[in-house]
C-alpha cells in the first residue's frame, strides 16, 4: 500500500447556523492547516498515489474565500472535512485543524 500525506494552511471566514446561541453564528476568520491523507494499492500511470499539486489545487480553492459564499452546507470543520475528501482521488481522510486544538477528521475507515 502506497500512501500520501499534505498539510496546507488556508485562511477563510464563515458563520454557523446554530440552533443555539454561539459567538460562532457572527461572521469570523481562522487560519486552519488541512491534512490530507490518500492512499492506493497500486500508482497510477505516473508512479503516484495523486499528485500533491493536485491535492493543493482542491484545498487552496478554499483559501481566502467566505465559505458561507461557496458552501451550500453549514460550513462546520466537520462537513468542510468530508467536502474536502470527496473532491480529491484515493482520499480516504481529512484532518481540519481549524484553530489550536480545535480538529475536526472526517475519514472513510473507522480506524482514524
Amino acid at each position: 500500500m502506497f500512501y500520501l500525506e499534505k498539510s496546507i494552511e488556508i485562511s477563510y471566514a464563515h458563520r454557523l447556523s446554530l440552533q443555539y446561541e454561539s459567538k460562532c453564528t457572527n461572521m469570523h476568520g481562522h487560519n486552519a492547516i488541512v491534512t490530507v491523507y490518500c492512499k492506493a494499492e497500486k500508482l497510477d500511470e505516473n508512479g503516484m498515489v495523486v499528485d500533491f499539486m493536485h491535492v493543493k489545487q482542491v484545498v487552496k480553492r478554499l483559501d481566502h474565500v467566505c465559505f458561507n459564499d461557496i458552501f451550500s452546507f453549514n460550513p462546520t470543520a466537520e462537513n468542510v472535512a468530508r467536502w474536502i475528501c470527496e473532491q480529491i482521488p484515493n482520499c480516504y481522510k481529512v484532518a481540519f485543524k481549524e484553530s489550536e486544538g480545535n480538529i475536526a477528521i472526517y475519514s472513510l475507515e473507522e480506524n482514524i
